[in-house]
This record gives structure tokens, C-alpha cells and sequence, in this order.
């Protein structure tokens, strides 16, 4: 799929998406508790919600909704290692990691997803809606912009390869999952230099600022729609 045909949705979603969103459900607005309004939120199906060909790996990648019966003692081990943990920093023996994943799971605002190649897993994604997250009152966070956390639990598919593969996808994921979804952001670490390094590389990302958050220095990564599709090629 090249950059000039990737703006065609109904193409996208034929070939990618197997998700249950895609713009498809009406705009209705909820409020927290809190008294903050936004959009209702749809959660994603179990199961796997995209899969695409990556050419230069000559691999597979594909993203499902995490199971805790399945992916738990990967999970496990992925968050002791103690370079994921250096920015993670949620340690913790399998029934912390199991109360963390059903917190995510139950929290509308969230979709945690396992990513593959070849269907072996590799990594996980934690989506987020930025309006209702953390993040939202530190930039002027709009309804549809989502958010996301990042870790590559397997080393040996660490490099610019498999990030930009993976950075493409989920970018791709994120915009055809929902239509209205004009930017995606993320807070990794300000010291996060080999991730922020993949990302100032990748098809609309760019870094917009630092900022502190009450437990870390943060970067500002933001992606917009229109920039992506007129860089990407699938």
C-alpha cells in the first residue's frame, strides 16, 4: 500500500482492520465523575483486531486484545526485565501483573493490545483516549486524540527495523480504528533517547515539547492524520 493509496479507508480496513470500530457507532457524549465530559467510548473485541504483510521483514505483524490466561506469564516476565522496567516501572510478581492487566482491561479509556510477527509475540501497546488520561491537561487535548505506552518485551526484535514496522502499524491501526481520530500523542520518558530517536523518524511524528509530569520528565510526541497518510508507505 503506498502513501498515495492509503488515504482510501474502505481499502485499509479490507486488508488490515478486523477491529469492530472504525467510525461506525454515533457520537455520544458521556461525563466522569470528575464532571469531564467526552465521547463513549467502544472497547475493542477480543482477538486479533489488525494484521498486515510487512515487505522488508518479509514477516507478518499483527495486534490482538491481550488475554490474561494466555499472555500473563510473558507479560510477567516482560515487566521484570530490567530494561523495561527502567521506564516502566511496574514490577511485580504474576498477581500484580494480573491486577494490573484486569485495572486496564476494565478502564474504558484503555485498550491493551499484545503485538506479533509471525504471530509470536513481541511487544505490548497500551492505547489510551488522551482526554481522559493523564496527559490530557498538559496539551490541549481534543475528543478523538489517542494516546499510547510501549514496550518491546522480546530483544531480538529491538532496532529501527522492527520499530519503524511496528511505529507504522499501530499509527495505521490507531487512525483507521477511528475516522475521527485526527492525532495521536504519547509522554514516553525525556530520556527515552532510542525510543524518541525511532519516532522523529516515523511517517507525522514529531516531538512538540518537554514537560514534567509528577513522576517523570516527559516529551510531547505528537502524529497528525493528514502528515501521516502523506509520508506513509505500507
Amino acid at each position: 500500500m503506498t502513501a498515495a493509496t492509503a488515504t482510501a479507508p474502505d481499502a485499509d480496513l479490507a486488508t488490515c482492520y478486523s477491529g469492530n470500530n472504525a467510525g461506525r457507532h454515533p457520537l455520544r457524549w458521556v461525563e466522569t465523575e470528575a464532571g469531564l465530559r467526552h465521547p463513549q467510548r467502544l472497547a475493542l473485541p477480543s482477538g486479533e483486531v489488525y494484521r498486515r504483510p510487512i515487505p522488508g521483514l518479509g514477516m507478518t505483524l499483527s495486534l490482538r486484545r491481550i488475554e490474561p490466561d494466555q499472555d500473563l506469564a510473558r507479560f510477567t516476565r516482560w515487566m521484570n526485565d530490567a530494561r523495561v522496567a527502567a521506564f516502566w516501572e511496574q514490577t511485580g510478581d504474576a498477581t500484580t501483573q494480573a491486577n494490573y492487566i484486569q485495572s486496564v482491561l476494565d478502564d474504558p479509556h484503555k485498550d491493551p493490545l499484545i503485538a506479533c510477527f509471525d504471530d509470536e509475540p513481541f511487544g505490548y501497546f497500551e492505547l489510551y483516549w488522551a482526554l481522559e488520561d493523564r496527559l490530557g491537561p498538559y496539551y490541549d487535548a481534543q475528543p478523538f486524540d489517542r494516546g499510547m505506552h510501549l514496550l518491546v518485551g522480546e530483544p531480538r526484535f529491538l532496532g529501527p527495523a522492527y520499530a519503524k514496522a511496528w511505529i507504522d502499524s499501530l499509527s495505521h491501526f490507531m487512525f483507521v480504528d477511528e475516522p475521527r481520530t485526527e492525532r495521536l500523542v504519547g509522554e514516553p520518558r525525556a530520556d527515552n533517547a532510542a525510543l524518541l530517536k525511532h519516532l522523529g523518524s516515523a511517517p507525522g511524528w514529531h516531538k512538540l515539547k518537554e514537560f514534567d509530569f509528577p513522576h517523570k520528565r516527559a516529551a510531547l510526541v505528537m502524529c497528525e492524520r493528514q502528515r501521516f497518510f502523506a509520508e506513509v508507505c505500507l
